[in-house]
């Protein structure tokens, strides 16, 4: 992902789920893709697909078990 991509889909995730400690970080070996952050804590990643001339972009959340200890 550009930076350009990074901060446009930062901004829509930001706006969507109504929270500015959402951050994307751009991966040093990867243009495909880039890390979700909250605050300083790794949550996902957003991959960018562009099959078919149609650019989109998916968001993978990871949730482990020891985390859904602490709720």
């Amino acid at each position: 992902m550009n930076a350009s991509d990074t901060a446009r889909v930062q901004n829509y995730l930001r706006q969507r789920f109504g929270n500015k400690r959402l951050s994307l970080a751009r991966r040093e070996n990867k243009d495909d893709s880039a890390d979700l952050m909250l605050e300083d804590e790794f949550i996902g990643v957003v991959f960018q697909d562009d099959e078919d001339g149609e650019v989109c972009f998916h968001v993978q959340i990871s949730i482990l078990e020891e985390d859904l200890e602490e709720s």
